[in-house]
């Protein structure tokens, strides 16, 4: 399949950082009217810039790009501003259903409060979807609200999150870095979103093995961010087969959703390439993979690109981006009918009108 031909099928992402996707041209415009300064003031070199620095094998290294992104995003206009963008980018790039992730205490630095910063979220996605739906593309976008792993925040985000659940916000992650920080050590407010009866999904599987998967099964993550690193779970059965340990076989029983995102995973280093990317052989043993974008500015990626490299350096078929398409889909953090019209209305007849499809 063409890119273009990719482009125009109707796509799911469910792990997709707002402070990861902004346009080049929209944080040197915002830099420029808060006083910070860039490694470049031009677009396509500070496009550049990110993709390099990102790519250095290090999840550390990644991560450190975002002191720029982070650093335009600390007042109302310029959240707004950037969710209404990637709202548009998403629509733009064929996505009918996306859940944008980020960590309101990382944009407090203008003197906003947590409440604040998810509104000014809330009114830039609100204005993108109006926006989309003129120009004739339909897409919904809820939020996901990270807490770090590295700070004591996580019962304040929980909190923010279980008071917006009814306003767009519609599952609670924790995010940053996963070595030295098990996610146990947000047990309590685990149990807390437990007892609202609020979705989870937990970074895990990254930059550390499976030990980081296992912690977020025992908290209860309904999906894994990335979640690659359970590749180490599973074994030459001596037959040319695969043997399931433990946990690959409850993470798959269970249908607990993997988040890959595979040129993401390639510059940190969980992967080696895209041919001989997890993502591939964990599709094929029946695990219910979903794939994403995680920072289309870092990455210099988008879903299609996601997508397209897959078929091309892994052999994916038609069917198989339907599959991840339909898995994204039914686990998505929606309410069930929400989930069936989605995929009824929508998904279904996306692949239809562009050939023939494997339901």
């Amino acid at each position: 399949m063409t890119p273009e031909q990719i482009a125009a099928l109707p796509k799911v992402v469910l792990h997709d950082h707002l402070d990861g996707g902004l346009r080049p041209a929209t944080v040197i415009e915002l830099a420029a009217r808060t006083g910070h300064t860039l490694p470049t003031d031009d677009p396509d070199a500070l496009g550049e810039w990110f993709f390099q620095q990102a790519s250095s094998g290090s999840l550390e290294a990644y991560i450190a790009t975002f002191e720029h992104t982070l650093a335009v995003m600390q007042d109302h206009d310029g959240l707004s501003r950037v969710a209404r963008e990637a709202v548009l980018d998403l629509a733009a790039d064929g996505v009918v259903y996306a859940e944008e992730r980020f960590a309101p205490e990382q944009h407090q630095r203008g003197g906003l409060s947590l409440q604040q910063v998810v509104d000014a979220v809330l009114v830039g996605i609100a204005e993108g979807v109006t926006e989309a739906a003129a120009a004739g593309r339909e897409i919904r976008v809820a939020l996901l609200l990270c807490a770090m792993r590295h700070t004591e925040r996580a019962d304040e985000v929980a909190e923010l999150a279980l008071a917006n659940r009814d306003r767009g916000v519609v599952g609670f992650d924790i995010a940053g870095p996963e070595a030295g920080h098990p996610a146990q050590q947000q047990g309590a407010t685990f149990a807390r979103l437990r007892s609202a009866r609020f979705p989870v999904t937990v970074h895990a599987g990254e930059a550390v093995g499976r030990e980081s998967v296992d912690e977020a099964v025992e908290v209860g993550a309904l999906r894994l961010g990335h979640g690659v690193r359970l590749v180490e779970d599973l074994h030459d059965d001596g037959a040319g087969g695969t043997r399931l340990g433990g946990l690959a076989h409850w993470v798959r029983d269970r249908r607990i959703a993997l988040e890959v995102c595979p040129t993401s995973n390639l510059q940190t280093g969980a992967a080696a390439s895209i041919a001989e990317h997890p993502v591939t052989r964990l599709l094929r043993l029946g695990f219910a993979v979903t794939v994403n974008t995680d920072n289309r500015l870092q990455s210099r990626t988008s879903m299609t690109a996601e997508l397209h490299q897959l078929v091309e350096q892994a052999a994916w078929t038609r069917d198989d981006l339907l599959a991840v398409t339909l898995t994204a889909a039914h686990h998505a953090f929606l309410h069930e009918d929400e989930r069936h019209d989605l995929i009824r209305r929508v998904i279904v007849p996306g692949y239809s009108s562009h050939g023939r499809h494997r339901s």
